[in-house]
């Protein structure tokens, strides 16, 4: 990324999509599935998969298992459609068995799509596409299964086809390494077709010009070029050296040396099952007379630290832990130790290198 800036209508930039296309698709796990860039943020991505594929006043049906999905479901919204939520208590995965008893109550079809979150970064709990699919087709309904993948896409597995999606969405500065800036997408020949028949009145978002220019190369705007340089390349590291498998272990990896410093504290994980923690993000509880925001200040502060808020309900009462990306284990490591002696500080009842010990072993086992 560090380089002079090219022509966006040069040659030279045009060869950067043809590039960077297959292996996104790879990322996504889909053959057919079409990608579509965009200069924005996960939150434009959205937009995005709505606007396309959904016309104003068309109902949605939206999880809200933490701030992430609650927050998908606002903007649904605030764009205009009208949004049935199934609340469920931070800490739980998206629940399959009450979208699919929802959506057979939909007797006229009137739900139009689903919206999930994959990784609910707020929670740290990652929920089971699959078994989302499998609901909706019991159901025998023909909504959308729209998927924020952010914090999961590039990191863990995800199976665009296998799982049935119709739109994931994905931004830049998870687990492809790269500043904000960017949103991907990844749009089934259903959901393609929805968008050429009905949607909502967008300009920026619309995914026809995007798509036709790209054939070429191109966009119909002025992208962020540099970006575009840095995304090739951090595909390259992703699929081509390192292999999206070993990605995923890797990520397994790492959370599990987390998981196991966590437990030796003897703190409690906000997500209430272990098959569904995240390996991109452990959101922990604070001891007793300790605030999230207090011990953020300490690690910052005191070892230049710098960890994750709770978010939303959650902000008083828990921190966390992110492990995605460039990462390995000497980093996670040191995170852990610098929370280990923040909390030893701060007058927590843990006891110094238990932490790190735990996620030693770990390693050294696994």
């Amino acid at each position: 990324m560090d380089r002079a800036v090219v022509d966006h209508r040069s040659d030279e930039f045009a060869q950067l999509l043809p590039r960077i296309a297959p292996l996104l698709k790879q990322v996504f796990g889909t053959k057919d599935g079409h990608i579509v860039v965009f200069s924005g943020s996960g939150t434009g991505a959205w937009e995005s998969a709505m606007v396309n594929t959904l016309k104003q006043g068309d109902c949605v049906l939206s999880v809200a298992n933490g701030h992430f999905g609650a927050g998908f479901g606002l903007s649904g919204r605030r764009l205009g459609f009208e949004v049935q939520e199934i609340v469920v208590p931070w800490g739980a995965e998206v629940p399959a068995d009450l979208i699919e008893d929802r959506l057979k109550a939909d007797k006229n079809g009137v739900i139009k799509a689903v919206l999930v979150v994959h990784n609910e970064t707020s929670t740290g709990v990652t929920s089971d596409i699959g078994a989302v699919r499998r609901a909706m087709d019991a159901a025998g309904h023909d909504a959308l299964l729209i998927v924020d993948a952010v914090s999961s896409l590039a990191s863990m597995p995800f199976e665009f086809d296998e799982w049935g999606v119709d739109v994931a969405l994905c931004g830049s500065q998870k687990g492809l390494m790269l500043p904000p800036g960017q949103a991907y997408l990844c749009a089934s020949a259903r959901a393609l077709e929805a968008s050429k028949t009905g949607g909502s009145p967008r300009n920026y978002f619309e995914w026809g010009n995007q798509l036709r220019e790209n054939i070429t190369g191109k966009f119909p705007y002025t992208p962020n070029t540099l970006m575009l340089f840095g995304l090739r390349e951090a595909l390259i590291m992703l699929v081509e050296e390192e292999g999206l498998d070993n990605v995923y272990a890797r990520h397994r990896r790492m959370a599990g040396g987390v998981w196991a410093a966590v437990e030796a504290w003897g703190l409690k994980f906000m997500c209430q099952k272990p098959r569904f923690r995240s390996t991109t993000v452990t959101t922990v509880m604070t001891p007793e007379g300790i605030k999230g925001a207090d011990l953020l200040a300490r690690t910052r502060n005191r070892f230049n630290l710098v960890l994750g808020t709770g978010i939303g309900d959650s902000a008083a009462k828990a921190f966390r832990m992110g492990h995605l990306g460039a990462l390995n284990e000497l980093e996670v490591i040191g995170m852990v130790a610098g929370v280990e002696m923040a909390l030893h500080e701060m007058g927590a009842p843990v006891k110094l290198g238990s932490g790190v010990a735990a996620a030693e072993e770990h390693f050294s086992a696994s």
